[in-house]
């Protein structure tokens, strides 16, 4: 990984290219908003630049989604079809990494989320997504789980079948080759 979090001249304008072109194939997902606006904001956020290149790269297919007046902020999230494909087969978060007592997966969603400078989405992001089109059909995605249930051992991840959204739960310490994470980013 990148450890100074910053992206090539080449690399910036490849990862523009490609969020440009996903901006506006998708508008419905951020009717009113201008392209010209968002690239100079990403443009001037060094670090946010190098999370969206990881979304990227990881799968994820970030776009925009929604515009935060309170922050002036854009909101992007992982809008690939299936939970992003490098982002799979991971347990919840660290403590469950660590009682795992054998065949731990390769890492955890909070841990990657962290590092990749996302937050892993929330159940009312995740059912925001949805209402642009039909994601996770065939994967699941862990979402942000509620203190009171990861205490217990738990944890959430939902999908999209027969036309509805399904929230789950699992023991966080439990990973699937079809389960991920979906990520979120203000810029």
């Amino acid at each position: 990984m990148n450890k100074t979090k910053e992206l090539s001249a080449e690399q910036r304008t490849i990862l523009l290219n490609i969020l440009k072109a996903r901006f506006e194939k998708n508008m419905n997902r951020h009717e009113g908003l201008k392209w010209d606006e968002v690239k100079m904001k990403i443009e001037s956020n060094t670090e946010k630049f190098w999370s969206l290149n990881e979304m990227e790269k990881t799968g994820g297919e970030p776009d925009i989604i929604g515009f935060d007046k309170n922050t002036n902020e854009y909101v992007f999230c992982d809008c690939s079809p299936e939970s992003p494909k490098e982002r799979r087969s991971v347990c919840y978060d660290h403590e469950a990494l660590e009682t795992r007592k054998q065949f731990k997966p390769k890492n955890n969603a909070i841990d990657m989320a962290a590092s990749m400078g996302i937050e892993i989405l929330t159940e009312e992001q995740y059912r925001q997504l949805q209402t642009f089109g039909d994601f996770d059909t065939k994967t699941s995605s862990w979402l942000k789980t509620p203190t009171d249930i990861r205490k217990r051992g738990g944890a959430i991840f939902a999908d999209f079948r027969y036309g509805n959204v399904f929230i789950y739960h699992n023991g966080a310490e439990s990973y699937y080759a079809a389960r991920g994470f979906r990520g979120s980013l203000k810029v």
